[in-house]
């Protein structure tokens, strides 16, 4: 089944949206890249003069038999999934490197093609988008942002909201994807469906790599779901993805699973945080694993708001120190921090020490290596359980710890008396 995700109507503004204003006046060409569904064409067409919808295929006949319509019209000139015709990209480079004006063009595309396209360093600037955050679906109106706590000032925290528990689990199954933000129940479960059916089933064959055994491939997702907000090997996430099967598929089977997951930017994992500062010794650098929506996620091991709620076993077994809502949370509080953070042109990782004596769920890093750290607890306030591994960083880290920060499923925003910001994540913006 094909299913296209039509943006929902009227427009929801985004983060991203003041990313675009302020790079556009100064670049000649920007590409948006995102999963398909995050809204990428809704955003970048409201800027455009020119469409070239690459998707079409009687757009991609007539740019076959004239390359040169890809890069002509009034500006700004907007190449909706550019990686559909490779050529685009250079041709695009080559204009930039021919004296095109600021604002030019933008490419929008949801997949990254094989090795051979030019990166475009220099003359294009990737931008990234993710499915929409608590604040973007207009939850509750955030009274903390992420700017103010990166500049180390160590902002007043307050706020409230009356945002439950249950409209938590409810936004991790509703998805991110706004396309999907007007169904509900059998219809939303449909759609979620049909958009992991297309990846299996055309996405795969589309990016080089037919599967011969969709149902395997399916498995390895679901297990991949199970392993959200953990570091498994991917050794351990096969072998869950095969229980009970006595041959196991080889290695060359299963990376490049992953390979061209990520490159249809399904995969989104945290990668590991290494300070440049020799601060902390015997890092672990695993990625944590993360879908770019929670809802795939959850669709993929068939849990509903009363089973997330309910805490049923769900999915393939992998080890986890929470509950699949907990680690669904800490996935959606990752989605949200991620954007609030490339808007403040800061990066996220994950800290973990070998043997995961300390953990600490999400680092955001200033371009100086100074960073506030995050821990998600689905919890409604932050015990001395909860802060930790936050007060231990500080020990080791000083000032480098511009803030700490505890997100919760609370009603209040407010600082602890030792200075740790405790934040419901429906308040939580950029």
């Amino acid at each position: 089944m094909t299913v296209r995700l039509v943006p929902a109507s009227p427009y929801l503004g985004r983060v991203v949206d003041d990313e675009l204003d302020s790079l556009v006046p100064s670049l000649p060409a920007i590409a948006l890249e995102g999963a398909k569904g995050v809204g990428k064409t809704a955003t970048a067409i409201r800027r455009a003069h020119s469409v070239r919808t690459l998707d079409d295929p009687a757009i991609r006949e007539i740019i076959g038999a004239d390359p040169s319509r890809v890069v002509s019209g009034d500006l700004p000139i907007l190449i909706d999934e550019w990686q559909r015709v490779p050529e685009s990209w250079d041709l695009v480079r080559r204009a930039v490197d021919d004296g095109a004006p600021p604002g030019s063009f933008l490419l929008t595309g949801s997949a990254t093609p094989a090795a051979g396209t030019h990166s475009g360093a220099g003359r294009i600037v990737r931008l990234r988008m993710r499915p929409m955050t608590l604040a973007e679906r207009g939850c509750a109106t955030p009274s903390v942002g992420l700017s103010g706590l990166l500049r180390g000032d160590r902002p007043a925290i307050e706020g409230q909201c009356s945002f439950s528990l249950e409209n938590y689990a409810s936004e991790i199954c509703g998805s991110g994807f706004p396309g999907l933000r007007t169904f509900e129940g059998r219809a939303l479960r449909a759609h979620l469906d049909g958009y992991l059916d297309r990846i299996i089933d055309r996405d795969f064959a589309e990016m080089g790599l037919p599967i011969r055994n969709p149902a395997g491939l399916r498995r390895w997702m679901t297990a991949y779901a199970a392993a959200t907000a953990t570091g498994a090997s991917y050794e351990t996430i096969r072998d869950a993805a095969t229980a009970g099967e006595h041959e196991k598929p080889a290695k060359t089977t299963v990376i490049p699973y992953r390979d061209i997951l990520e490159r249809l930017w399904v995969l989104d994992p945290v990668p590991a945080w290494l300070p440049t500062k020799n601060h902390i010794a015997r890092l672990a650098a695993a990625p944590k694993h993360h879908l770019a929506d929670p809802a795939l996620a959850a669709r993929l091991l068939g849990a509903d708001v009363p089973a997330l709620i309910e805490g049923r076993p769900l999915g393939p077994s992998v080890a986890r120190d929470t509950t699949l809502l907990g680690q669904l949370f800490e996935s959606l509080a990752a989605l949200s921090v991620r954007v609030f953070a490339q808007a403040a042109e800061a990066t996220v990782g994950h800290l973990r020490t070998h043997g995961g004596d300390h953990e600490i769920d999400l680092i955001v890093e200033r371009g100086d290596h100074r960073v506030v750290a995050i821990e998600a607890k689905l919890a409604r306030t932050a015990d001395e359980r909860s802060v930790r591994h936050l007060n231990w960083l500080r020990d080791r880290i000083g000032d480098d710890l511009l803030d700490a920060v505890v997100i919760t499923t609370g009603r209040d925003a407010y600082r602890r008396s030792d200075g740790i910001a405790v934040v419901p994540l429906a308040l939580l913006g950029a």
